[in-house]
């Protein structure tokens, strides 16, 4: 790709700076005030970015992503890096999975249950918490005995609740 130089930009800036305050004019004219304004300070950037030295950072970070995405594009080194990135990535979540499944996680630390119908600051604890009564075992079917299970625990319920 060509380096541009100062002999080169500074002509074009310029150009680019009287062709933005010609059309500048011509909105002032047409528009109004505001669009003649807004298009004189668009004109006065490229000569602004030219004195200050950024046209030429600008130059050379355009130039540099075009080289880099060539470089990307063509070599199968680079390709390889980003096949290991990915694999990277892969690993680390399936990590974080086996690491749940597993149960590396600290666990937290329950509360002591407070007798049935005593209040606390947290309110009453749901009825999930509390020891469910075991079941007994229904003969028959399997049907029968989830049924069965059921109503006991709903029994349980009520039974902490006061009502029989």
């Amino acid at each position: 790709m060509p380096d541009f130089n100062d002999l080169t930009l500074l002509p074009f800036c310029v150009g680019l700076t009287l062709l933005g305050l010609i059309g500048s004019w011509a909105a002032w004219r047409r528009r109004g005030v505001a669009a003649g304004t807004r298009g004189v300070a668009w004109s006065l950037l490229p000569v602004s970015l030219y004195l200050t030295g950024l046209l030429e950072l600008v130059w050379d970070i355009v130039r540099s992503s075009v080289s880099w995405v060539t470089h990307l594009i063509f070599s199968p080194t680079v390709w390889a890096g980003v096949a290991l990135f990915g694999v990277s990535v892969v690993l680390y979540v399936v990590s974080g999975v086996a690491r749940g499944r597993r149960g590396d996680t600290p666990k937290v630390q329950k509360k002591p249950a407070s007798p049935a119908g005593e209040l606390t600051a947290t309110g009453p604890a749901p009825a999930s918490a509390a020891p469910a009564k075991a079941a007994k075992p229904a003969k028959g079917s399997k049907a029968k005995q989830q049924e069965s299970s059921e109503f006991d625990e709903i029994e349980d319920i009520l039974k902490r609740h006061g009502i029989n």
